[in-house]
């Protein structure tokens, strides 16, 4: 496994944690995002972020690490990333929760895995 496509694993795990942090700051998952002039934009911004590493590893043909994550957790990310980007001001706040409380999780797990594994 080249260095490049893990290097996306890495970038993943600091955005996530990036988002915990603020989550932190705030409190709770709700006051984060209630806070609409940085803690909300920041998380926006990180979650966006992590769905194009996940873009840019399917644009790499990297299945071998594509394949750790669960292809529905990938889209979702890819689908709150097209909201995000495309109706800002509409954002649903209760999926971006959802999302932070369930899917940012098992992605942070599957990339201590990968990371731990040093197989790249």
């Amino acid at each position: 496994m080249s260095k490049e496509p893990i290097s996306k694993i890495y970038l993943i795990l600091e955005k996530i944690d990036y988002i915990e942090r603020v989550v932190a700051n705030a409190g709770t998952i709700t006051d984060a995002l209630a806070e609409v002039s940085t803690f909300r934009p920041a998380i926006l911004m990180h979650l966006t972020s992590i769905a194009e590493q996940f873009e840019k590893l399917r644009k790499s043909q990297n299945q071998a690490l594509l394949e750790s994550f669960e292809s529905q957790d990938i889209k979702g990310m890819w689908d709150v990333r097209n909201y995000i980007a495309h109706d800002y001001e509409g954002v649903n706040l209760a999926i971006i929760e959802w999302v932070i409380r369930h899917v940012l999780p098992n992605f942070k797990k599957q990339c201590e895995i990968l990371v731990a594994s040093d197989t790249f």
